[in-house]
């Protein structure tokens, strides 16, 4: 496995991130300890060294077992949790991403894990109701404690990041250099702001959901489009059928997409789940995929994407299909007229476009 930088900063990071929302059985699916440290283990053995986890993952579950999993040789691993999300329900302050939330999330979360310390610590969503200042300049006293290298941000609108970052540059705190966000081929919205703005504040993207909640493996595209016609079905089909209806995601257009990542797959010898990470990996900027498994052979099969190079011919086809409209005002100035008019007839002669 190939090493990056982590967005603007010096520390280094494998190419392919742990998610480990899957570890433990709080939830009632997931996996087991002995599961999870075999998806961990494998993980490690392709080198990997970049693990991800948030407080609230399976109660907390996820954290005592990576903790558990890194104590060995902990130096060794880049660990990240999130925080923002309540421990305690029916707490007022148990959540949120202010900072009495965040010192007692972070305090929790370095004794569930068994540290000191954290390499990364993200604000796992944005609440809408903490001040831009609240959040950074709390972060960075995190940072100064020792108790965080690192801050990233996950799940936030790209005015409210890049504001943070700004404040941050000027009062010498601690900016984001990273942003965990939702991205695949059937979810390429953050394309309009997001992963511009990474790009330009020099932000390493982790992505999650890039199998789509499953349907990018294909495993929809043969059930029956409604239960009336389930007449016959095992209880296994019956059961993915009512999943697929249960997610927003498995709709005409994102199924289409998915028929065309399995006619790739079966043409380059290899599994769907391979294909839509290999075209994740052809995006511009400093992206590192999040994968999440349940099983061993999960993420044996997520891993064997790195020895999958999807042909330009299959990278434009996926491209194609799973476009969407950027919108307002992108679109606004990639049209020929106006951009006649803002470069007053010169653009065809610019040597080096700096726009879309």
């Amino acid at each position: 496995m190939r090493i990056r930088y982590l967005g603007p900063s010096g520390l280094r990071v494998s190419e392919l991130c742990l998610g480990t929302m899957t570890f433990g059985e709080d939830w009632g699916w997931g996996a087991s300890k002995e599961e999870s440290r075999g998806v961990f283990n494998a993980y490690v053995e392709r080198g990997g060294n970049f693990v991800d986890t948030a407080n609230g993952y399976t109660n907390g579950t996820s954290e005592k077992i990576v903790g558990e999993l890194i104590r060995s040789d902990r130096d060794r691993f880049v660990l990240a949790t999130k925080y923002t999300f309540p421990t305690v329900r029916g707490d007022p302050n148990s959540g949120g991403n202010h900072r009495k939330s965040m010192f007692r999330s972070l305090d929790g979360s370095l004794k569930r894990l068994g540290t000191d310390y954290v390499d990364l610590f993200w604000l796992h969503a944005w609440d809408y109701s903490t001040s831009v200042e609240e959040v950074m300049r709390a972060l960075d006293d995190l940072v100064r404690s020792g108790k965080v290298l690192y801050v990233g941000v996950s799940d936030t609108p790209a005015w409210i990041v890049s504001r943070a970052n700004m404040l941050a540059e000027l009062r010498g705190w601690s900016p984001f250099i990273a942003l965990q966000i939702e991205y695949s081929l059937i979810e390429r919205t953050p394309e309009r702001d997001l992963l511009p703005m990474a790009r330009s504040l020099g932000m390493t993207v982790t992505p999650w959901g890039i199998l789509g909640s499953g349907v990018l493996t294909g495993k929809y595209n043969d059930v029956p489009p409604s239960p009336s016609r389930a007449g016959g079905m095992t209880g296994e089909k019956v059961e993915r059928r009512l999943d697929a209806m249960n997610s927003q995601k498995a709709n005409e257009q994102n199924l289409k997409v998915a028929s065309a990542v399995v006619e790739v797959a079966k043409q380059l010898g290899c599994s769907p789940s391979q294909v839509a990470l290999a075209w994740l990996r052809t995006r511009p900027g400093s992206i590192v995929p999040i994968l999440g498994a349940r099983r061993l052979s999960q993420i044996h099969d997520n891993l064997s994407s790195l020895e999958v190079t999807l042909p330009e011919e299959h990278v434009r086809r996926l491209d194609e299909l799973s476009r969407i409209e950027l919108g307002f005002p992108h679109e606004f100035y990639t049209d020929p007229v106006r951009r006649d008019r803002i470069f007053g007839g010169v653009y065809s002669r610019m040597a080096d476009h700096r726009g879309p």
